[in-house]
């Protein structure tokens, strides 16, 4: 069957996440957006793995299920250390084919640091080791690296990471087969470096709100079950493994560098003419994603893979409706032509990327169907993030915006 997966969400306990995140809105916002399989997120902190214990019904296949959505077991870990007089800072996401796994997991890492902080912990755990430990617990258990290239905290990050998957999991690394590429990148920047051609690229939302839950995620056709989804990981079978759905990169935090305190954002041929440095504060520039793949990469841009499971860049609803309104995503009136639609055309991710052009034309907002077709086929602009601040997707330009009375309009 074919089914959405988005992998990676953190719980309520997270630091910096919405009080909703809990299994009710997880599932309800699931079936809002078509993704029938999401991560738990978490399952190291006491409260979020006794609630998952009390309401997911274990389905007998590693996979477990709440009011019709699956969920697979999953928490991302914030290893911190020295390696060869260097700092770094590694997530990593564990998957786990069962509480009873979860449970020695857990017991194993609260004698390392303390989880009960945060649903992200944070340890101070060389990720090689952290690998270590996982597998000699449960063959079965499956470690992505997260977000590889975001600059602080990750696998090949600018900042803290390393320049080969080997320095950081050293004999721990032929049991790693996926990565996360993370918002800031798509497949086809890592598809730059050949060192990744084996490892399966899949992308999820890294949510701390329902809301955004699925705005990056997987797609599959296979059997919903933890073995059969591992599986298609592991072999990279693009019958089974179809796509990743994508933001567009630039939209991410980190796509380009710069100095979010001196709103400098640079595209890569820029920081190094400026030598990565600010030129209004001469403080060093956060060296972002694309930056940090040109470093690394052997192949020019535009290089795909045979082997390369493909990807569509979609945008999220709601951020059409408010680039059409000219209006906060978080508005009523973009939440009730949100809602209007989708009961109208289904699922979110139906109305972004297969609802027939007609239809849509037919059936809402003309001006919206408009945006959803141009985002389909790629014509936005965006002005790529950077430092920590999301870029600004435009579908529109200035001209092109609606009137004051035509913001009004809705065919809902």
């Amino acid at each position: 069957m074919e089914f959405v997966a988005d992998f990676h969400i953190h719980s309520k306990y997270s630091r910096a996440t919405s009080k909703d995140m809990d299994v009710e809105h997880l599932a309800y916002w699931a079936k809002l957006k078509g993704i029938q399989l999401i991560g738990t997120g978490d399952f190291t902190h006491h409260l979020w793995l006794e609630e998952l214990r009390s309401k997911l019904e274990d389905k007998g296949n590693g996979l477990y299920e709440y009011k019709g959505i699956n969920f697979i077991l999953s928490s991302e870990i914030s290893s911190i250390y020295s390696k060869n007089n260097r700092g770094h800072r590694i997530h990593n996401i564990i998957f786990a084919p069962s509480f009873k796994t979860v449970d020695k997991i857990n017991a194993h890492l609260a004698g390392i640091g303390n989880l009960a902080s945060d649903g992200r912990p944070i340890l101070g755990l060389d990720a090689a080791e952290l690998a270590r430990i996982i597998f000699d617990i449960d063959e079965n258990c499956v470690l992505v690296p997260g977000h590889i290239w975001t600059p602080w905290f990750s696998l090949f990050g600018s900042m803290s990471g390393f320049n080969k998957i080997e320095d950081c999991f050293e004999e721990q690394t032929p049991k790693i087969f996926a990565l996360e590429t993370g918002l800031s990148s798509d497949p086809a920047m890592n598809w730059r470096l050949s060192a990744l051609d084996r490892y399966s690229l899949i992308s999820n939302s890294d949510s701390h709100s329902p809301q955004k839950i699925g705005r990056e995620a997987n797609v599959f056709n296979c059997e919903l079950s933890y073995p059969a989804i591992m599986e298609a990981l592991r072999t990279k079978d693009k019958s089974k493994f179809l796509y990743t759905i994508e933001f567009y990169p630039e939209e991410g935090k980190y796509h380009y560098d710069g100095h979010r305190l001196c709103e400098v954002r640079f595209s890569p041929q820029e920081s190094r003419a400026h030598k990565n440095l600010c030129p209004k504060c001469g403080k060093p520039l956060t060296i972002g994603v694309m930056n940090r793949v040109d470093q690394l990469a052997d192949r020019p841009e535009g290089f795909k893979p045979d082997n390369a499971i493909p990807f569509k860049n979609l945008i999220p609803l709601d951020e059409i409706i408010a680039d059409v309104k000219g209006m906060g995503k978080a508005s009523k009136a973009v939440e009730q032509e949100y809602r209007g639609i989708l009961s109208k055309f289904g699922t979110e991710f139906e109305v972004l990327g297969k609802v027939p052009e007609e239809y849509l034309r037919k059936g809402m907002d003309s001006r919206i169907a408009e945006a959803i077709i141009r985002a389909r086929q790629g014509k936005v602009t965006i002005a790529a993030g950077y430092d920590g601040e999301y870029g600004k997707v435009s579908i529109f330009g200035d001209d092109d915006k609606p009137k004051k009375h035509e913001e009004q309009l809705s065919f809902f």
